[in-house]
Order: C-alpha cells, then sequence, then structure tokens
C-alpha cells in the first residue's frame, strides 16, 4: 500500500536534529492511524546525515542541485504520499502537531498554511527583522498583488495535497520557493487555509542556511517577476477576448 501521508524535510547537514524530527513525524504517524512516510531530501551532505535519516526510519532521496527549493521540489516529486507535508530539520517546526494540517487536507483544503505570526513564537525562535520587518512586507505584498489573505507567507510549515502540488509546476531553486508556492496557489484560485502553530528555536546549535539579505532580495524578485507575468496574461486574455 502507498503511504497517504509524506512528510517531506529538506537536509544540508543535519545530523544533529535529524532523529528528532524523524521520530517526531513516525510517532505522529503511530498516533494518527496513519500510513505515512518521511521523505529526506539530501542536498549533498558531508555530516553523516544520510546515514542518520535511514538508520531513524526515513527514506532518503538525493538532489543534486543545490538549494532550498531544488531539494523541496526533489522530494516532493519522489515522494509517494496523497497529502503532502513539508517542514525543516532543524526542530523548528513540530512534526508531533500535523493533525490539523492532515484534517484540513482531508476537507477539501488543498493548501495549508502554517503561520508563526499568529501562533506562538518561542523566545529565540526568529529574529526581530524577520518578526516584524521582512516577513510582514513580503506578505503585503503578496496580499495586495495576488489576492491572497495570509500572515505569514515565510512559514516553512505546510502541506498540501499531491494534485495541488501538481498544479503548481515549481520551479524555483531558493528560498523564494516560499513566495513561489503561495503566489501561484493564489493565481490558480487554490483553496488556501492558515494554521496559527509553535514556532521554536534551532537546535542544531549553528547558523541556519538563510541570508537574510540575499534571500529577501530573492523573494522580491520573484513577487515583482510574478506580477509583470501575471499583467501579461491578463492582458493577452484580455486581447483575445477571453
Amino acid at each position: 500500500m502507498l503511504p497517504e501521508v509524506s512528510i517531506i524535510i529538506p537536509c544540508l547537514n543535519e545530523a544533529a536534529t535529524l532523529p528528532i524530527v524523524i521520530e517526531k513525524a513516525l510517532r505522529s504517524f503511530k498516533r494518527l492511524h496513519l500510513k505515512g512516510e518521511v521523505v529526506v531530501a539530501d542536498n549533498g551532505s558531508t555530516d553523516g546525515s544520510v546515514k542518520v535519516a535511514s538508520k531513524f526510519g526515513a527514506r532518503v532521496v538525493h538532489c543534486s542541485q543545490k538549494g532550498y527549493g531544488n531539494a523541496l521540489r526533489c522530494g516532493f516529486k519522489n515522494a509517494k504520499g496523497k497529502y503532502l507535508i513539508m517542514g525543516d530539520a532543524d526542530d523548528s517546526y513540530d512534526f508531533s502537531r500535523i493533525d490539523k494540517f492532515i484534517d484540513e487536507l482531508k476537507n477539501g483544503t488543498d493548501l495549508v498554511m502554517g503561520t508563526r505570526l499568529k501562533g506562538t513564537i518561542h523566545k529565540g525562535a526568529m529574529p526581530a527583522l524577520h518578526r516584524y520587518l521582512g516577513t510582514p512586507v513580503l506578505t503585503f505584498l503578496i496580499n495586495i498583488f495576488f489576492g491572497i489573505k495570509i500572515s505569514d507567507c515565510n512559514c516553512g510549515m505546510r502541506g498540501l495535497t499531491r494534485t495541488a502540488f501538481d498544479k503548481l509546476q515549481m520551479v524555483s531553486g531558493g528560498m523564494e520557493f516560499a513566495s513561489e508556492m503561495v503566489i501561484k496557489a493564489g493565481i490558480k484560485k487554490l483553496k488556501i487555509k492558515e494554521i496559527p502553530i509553535h514556532f521554536y528555536p534551532d537546535k542544531r546549535g549553528r547558523k541556519p542556511h538563510l541570508k537574510t539579505w540575499s534571500d529577501g532580495w530573492r523573494h522580491l524578485k520573484f513577487i515583482f517577476g510574478s506580477l509583470f507575468s501575471k499583467s501579461v496574461l491578463v492582458r493577452e486574455a484580455k486581447k483575445n477576448g477571453r
């Protein structure tokens, strides 16, 4: 039997925290009586992450193209579940709390977004610059330009159906993957629902992969590029009488 749920975790040298997140995910499957799998999308780890992931019960897929988006796209494409949940390997997102994501997907929601800003951000989990400027500004632009009503466009814990993922036709290789998913879901009129979540401090004990300014710029470029593309499509549709 194919798994009903796949949890996809992008990975680049995450050996220290992979056991924690994989065990939480597997315990959730057992508690919820779900047939599920944990897919670790490895992006070229050199710290033994692949062996650790396999040892603790995950299925590892290898992504040769570097980047957060590339790793997630590889994981999604290789996942076997009907329902797909993504989250980071640093234990900042709690895979023991996937219940509401599954419920919403089963009830017909296409994309379930976690929201940290309406949930609980634990001390030290999010830099003030991200919490009060970066994420609110990017979220505001996406909401205004693409007719979406969300509060946290950068939350990395999300769930979507296999059908929705196939419709989105994701292409981004970097952190702008997060914006692309929401923007395309809005353009394609997919049903989106937000769920408040707990957001915890990174437990890896090292600097995160996220680069505030360069990754923020990638998000902005994608947002404005998508707005231009949307305008072209609208003009063409009007021109052709559609």
